[in-house]
């Protein structure tokens, strides 16, 4: 009882002296970027951490409560470019508070409740270009001291109380300002001298935002011949009237573009007059953009006149049931309508149109031709359209398509091959229903297409020359389609460009043996989710140029053939995940086959036996060859020992590895771990635990020593050995991932009980529980001690935000130091040779 005693009052008082501490003492800062970038997001720190280093150049100290800055505050950071004060309290900024920082580019100092700010508060920020001041309860730009800042080029005071649009004379020094964010303040009058200064800035440079402001009146010829790069005026007035008032006084404007409109849930505007927007007759611009007018139709479409002249038309969330008025004369190149509602397919006949989208949009009727002889990008795609022919370019009044997409609209009838769309180079059907088009060679005319989709459109592959003419094509999707007697043909002749085949989801069950044996440029196929039986390797042997071969999720048992399959030399990455292997000596060479090609197999762990039953769920690569050396009266005695013996071998077996652990822990016990923790988690969720926990805790700073099955494990070595030897007993602790994936498989059940066994023996062994994905208690239930274990203790669970993954991370590493013998020296170390690794010569 006193060991025990003892321990409980040395926890009390390492406790009682950690809580003692301030928090800038620990540490806490992720060094996201060695020496680089450091998050310190909402730990409590109420000045500036003391221990980042000066090569610093990204600090996020957001959600701190610092409440004050004061004189060189930032002294010590000279090489900083990014720093963010979000929502850090601060009610005073000192003069010279930034003094120092002559290399930063972006300060954030999003809502901070400013009460005192000096006017030396951003003296020395020489290379500022970013300023961000969103709700800092700024009342005035005219006492707002950034007009030294020569160097900025984005200013944003959205979500303020200013109440004045005059622009102090200061602006004027500030020539690279390129974008100014206003909205969401309190300017309700614009006044001709309040624009005074915009005539000495440069001209088509600036870009200004006064969305949400609620503007009342502006002045007659206020911004006459001012010179905007875009103006963006939303959701600003409460009536239709003060709208058209206010958009008149835009008269003499010269701008690239113009966006008028509200948002989709700030609407103010109810009843919208036809004259409304008259006014932009009187505006010189190049681009239009009209976005969620409540109640906007084509009776209120009389000012298209005053657009003839704009190249770049977009409507947005209109609710359109024809577009008429339109002129074959105007100068439009681009026309956009999305999210609008139309009974009839726009009838459009515009001589200079290039570029013409129309998505998302709600048309009760079929498409109908249209008249744009300059045309050369197309997209209809999203609206549940009907075609009833396609396409030819007398549906489409052009010759010079490029692109075209049609994809996720209805049923779409083809009835000619693209006569006269010679030109095109993308062609997208994807989630359309496709008919007739296995009946001719539909995209015989398209000799310069470079990418073609016709994925899940129903098509029926009938007719071998589907695909005659694609002779430049390189990429061809065709997933989720079928083929005659589900057998795949040689259809895809003289296509020599081929890069990136796709005919996964095919119901595939067999392929010629010349299916791919005109493609020598083919670099990636993808066969999966088939019902593929075998896997021969002849059709691919012609493929000198692949690089990538997905068949997984097919139903495939071996290769074909017993000798040794031969797959193309460049072939640097094949997936059979996901199929029904049958591990028996029948298919012994396929089998060796595995094992010795598992660095071309992706996650080979992961491939698992189906047959005989016996053998379901163990993996491929623990099948032994020395079975099948046994002769059939050797079989037969073994058969009947295993009868006998059979009761006596599960009682063994269960408390075999047990036994195991108990004399490895005798004999490691006292040694030093080679291992900070041993990884236990399903092979289905190798993606995360390679590219997230290996990632941030083997490259970061203290580096933790990871053991990995697929790594670390000796090979020819069972696995059950393996995890005890190299698993439990040479790691100081045990991380648990747990998911679905982990409740359902028996391997990771197995190794979870064994980690339970080894916490028990092992006096300084420890569990780390991570949930990685929210669990159904039902399913969790299954798992009787697992699901106790974790409704008693505290556990990580994953959560893949910014927040959420930095509180993760330093709780993860703060559980895994405990115990770790730390030396100050090695970790200089590694921080060095990190940073001499990222530093060029």
């Amino acid at each position: 009882m006193k060991a025990p005693t003892r321990l409980a009052g040395t926890l009390i008082l390492a406790m009682a002296f950690l809580s003692c501490l301030r928090p800038e003492s620990w540490d806490p800062c992720v060094q996201v970027v060695p020496h680089v970038t450091y998050q310190c997001m909402e730990l409590g720190l109420y000045k500036i951490p003391g221990n980042i280093p000066t090569s610093a150049k990204k600090l996020d100290l957001s959600f701190n409560p610092l409440r004050r800055l004061r004189s060189y505050s930032f002294s010590n950071f000279s090489e900083l470019q990014v720093l963010d004060l979000s929502r850090c309290e601060i009610q005073i900024i000192e003069d010279d508070a930034h003094q120092g920082l002559k290399h930063l580019s972006t300060l954030i100092l999003t809502g901070n409740p400013i009460q005192s700010l000096a006017k030396g508060a951003f003296s020395g920020l020489s290379s500022l270009q970013t300023l961000v001041a969103v709700e800092i309860n700024l009342a005035s730009l005219e006492d707002f001291p950034i007009g030294h800042l020569k160097t900025l080029k984005k200013l944003n005071v959205a979500h303020n109380f200013i109440n004045s649009f005059k622009l102090p004379e200061y602006f004027a020094n500030l020539a690279d300002l390129e974008y100014l964010d206003l909205s969401n303040n309190k300017i309700q009058n614009i006044y001709h001298e309040d624009l005074l200064v915009l005539h000495q800035m440069p001209p088509f440079k600036l870009s200004l935002d006064l969305s949400l402001n609620p503007l009342d009146f502006i002045q007659q010829n206020a911004f006459k011949e001012i010179k905007l790069q875009e103006l963006t005026v939303r959701s600003n007035f409460n009536s239709t009237d003060v709208m058209k008032t206010c958009i008149q006084s835009l008269a003499g404007l010269k701008i690239n573009q113009l966006v008028l409109g509200e948002f989709k849930n700030e609407r103010a505007i109810k009843e919208l007059d036809k004259s409304a927007l008259e006014g932009l007759c009187n505006v010189s611009m190049e681009e239009f953009r009209l976005a969620f007018l409540r109640d906007f139709s084509e009776d209120d479409a009389g000012f298209f006149h005053c657009l003839a002249n704009v190249s770049r038309i977009s409507f947005l969330g209109l609710n359109f049931n024809k577009l008429g008025g339109l002129s074959k004369d105007f100068r439009w190149q681009y026309l956009e309508l999305a999210n609008s509602k139309f009974e009839h397919f726009p009838t459009l006949e515009l001589d200079s149109l290039k570029t013409f989208i129309f998505t998302d949009n709600k048309v009760l009727n079929p498409f109908t031709e249209v008249n744009l002889p300059k045309l050369e990008f197309l997209d209809l795609s999203r609206n549940d359209l009907t075609f009833k022919g396609c396409c030819s370019h007398s549906d489409l009044g052009t010759t010079r398509l490029k692109h075209l997409d049609l994809s996720f609209n209805d049923a779409i009838t083809m009835s000619s091959n693209f006569l006269g769309l010679e030109q095109l180079e993308h062609l997208d059907f994807q989630h359309s229903t496709l008919k007739q088009a296995s009946d001719f060679s539909v995209f015989l005319s398209l000799k310069n297409l470079l990418y073609l989709d016709i994925s899940y459109t129903n098509t029926r592959i009938v007719f071998h020359g589907i695909f005659d003419g694609l002779f430049s094509l390189r990429v061809l999707k065709m997933a989720g389609n079928s083929f005659q007697d589900n057998f795949l043909p040689s259809i895809f002749t003289n296509m020599t460009s081929l890069t990136s085949l796709d005919v996964s989801k095919c119901q595939l069950e067999r392929v010629s043996q010349g299916a791919f044996g005109s493609l020598p440029n083919l670099r990636l196929l993808n066969m999966s989710r088939n019902n593929l039986l075998f896997l021969d390797t002849l059709p691919y042997q012609s493929l000198h140029s692949l690089r990538i071969l997905d068949c997984s999720f097919n139903r495939i048992v071996a290769f074909t053939r017993q000798e040794l399959p031969l797959f193309p030399s460049s072939l640097a990455s094949l997936n059979l995940t996901e199929n029904h292997f049958a591990c028996v000596c029948e298919h012994l060479s396929f089998l060796q086959w595995v094992k010795d090609h598992r660095h071309l197999l992706v996650d080979s762990e992961q491939m698992l036996c189906v047959n005989p039953s016996e053998m379901q769920g163990v993996p491929v690569l623990s099948f032994r060859n020395s079975t099948c050396q046994m002769n059939k009266t050797a079989v037969a005695v073994s058969v009947l020992s295993v009868l006998v013996i059979s009761v006596v071998a599960v009682l063994v077996y269960k408390f075999y590895f047990h036994l195991m652990l108990l004399a490895g822990c005798k004999q490691y016990g006292r040694g030093e771990s080679t291992y900070d923790a041993f990884v236990i988690y399903s092979s289905q969720d190798e993606d995360w635990v390679r590219n997230e926990l290996v990632k941030n805790l083997e490259e970061g700073v203290p580096p933790f020593h990871l053991c990995l099955h697929y790594r670390d494990f000796i090979p020819g070595v069972a696995i059950a050995a393996n995890i005890i030897q190299e698993g439990f007993h040479k790691s100081r602790k045990v991380i648990v991932v747990v998911s679905r994936h982990f409740i359902q498989s028996r391997w990771c059940i197995f190794e979870y009980e064994i980690a339970q066994t080894w916490q028990f023996l092992s006096s300084r062994a420890g569990i780390i529980f991570i949930v990685l994905q929210k669990v159904e208690k039902s399913l969790l239930r299954q798992q009787v001690e697992l699901y106790r274990l974790l409704s008693r203790n505290t556990y990580l669970e994953w959560e893949d935000s910014g927040l959420g993954r930095h509180i993760f991370w330093r709780r993860l590493r703060k559980a895994l130091l405990d115990g770790k013998a730390w030396i100050p020296e090695r970790t200089a170390d590694a921080e060095s040779s990190q940073h001499s690794a990222t530093t060029p010569t």
